[in-house]
């Protein structure tokens, strides 16, 4: 059916759904008019281009491509929205041949000129989450979603020693064993473990909050196996290999900070 205007589409929508038409597209077609501009909102000849959402991970400061999988055709209208709000980032105009990248919203992007494809440049957390690609063609409107997870750089852990137990010499004669502690500050979705050769000795794990991990462990000081700690997540991991010779010198042999190994006279007077 048409307007008034000769060539001018009228857009009658059912407020019932057809049960062929999934949750994703009633999600879509239910966003304001204002998000995909006139040419997207004339488009009424729809059909689902996927109803699974592809899973996509990647570490900060890295580009990242999100692929449409398909060849742009002369008169397609190609648009990637991002978030809950569906916030425009880009879209590709072939009847009008134009490009627009919503740059100031959302950051440094480009556009395949072929294929429609969205490439971040300089990927950040703060990208993470969901986006929606539409594709108008001449007699279909299909549809796709990603879901970005992005990570930070993992930093290599940090081992020390406690030397608390040396801080006497009558304790540190009876320490037969060396105590480590391997750390990480600032993290979150991560996991921390000791090794011994290849075999996993304990971990600890962090969800969502950016916190600082530690984790102890105790050798003998004759001890010849490799060890090494390891922080991971999903994508990418960093280790520190253990050198129990450096680290690890018998009590005796470190020297007792001034604090702990000298003694302090003091003269009290106490008045009548």
């Amino acid at each position: 059916m048409y307007g008034d205007q000769e060539g001018t589409p009228s857009v009658h929508l059912s407020l019932s759904w057809p049960r062929h038409i999934n949750s994703l597209e009633r999600d879509i077609m239910s966003w304001p008019r204002d998000h995909f501009g006139e040419d997207a909102a004339d488009k009424t000849d729809s059909s689902v281009f996927g109803d699974e959402t592809e899973h996509v991970s990647v570490i900060e400061g890295n580009p990242l491509t999100l692929h449409t999988d398909v060849k742009k055709q002369k008169d397609d209208l190609i648009m990637w929205y991002f978030g809950p709000e569906n916030i425009l980032v880009a879209q590709i105009n072939g009847k009008a041949n134009s490009i627009k990248l919503n740059e100031d919203a959302f950051g440094k992007v480009q556009l395949d000129n072929q294929t429609g494809s969205l490439t971040i440049i300089n990927i950040s957390t703060t990208h993470s989450g969901h986006y929606n690609l539409k594709i108008s063609t001449k007699n279909r409107v299909s549809y796709k979603r990603f879901s970005v997870t992005v990570y930070t750089l993992l930093p290599v852990p940090v081992i020390i020693r406690n030397t608390s137990q040396c801080s006497s010499s009558s304790e540190s004669s009876s320490v037969s064993k060396c105590s480590l502690l391997c750390s990480v500050v600032n993290v979150s979705n991560v996991t921390l473990s000791w090794y011994k050769g290849n075999s996993l000795i304990s971990n600890i794990s962090v969800s969502d909050l950016s916190i600082s991990l530690s984790l102890p462990l105790e050798v003998e000081y004759q001890d010849k196996n490799t060890y090494s700690c390891v922080i991971n997540n999903n994508i990418s991991n960093q280790t520190k290999h253990l050198d129990i010779s450096q680290l690890c010198q018998p009590c005796a042999a470190i020297p007792l900070s001034k604090s702990t190994s000298k003694r302090r006279h003091f003269n009290v007077f106490v008045g009548r």
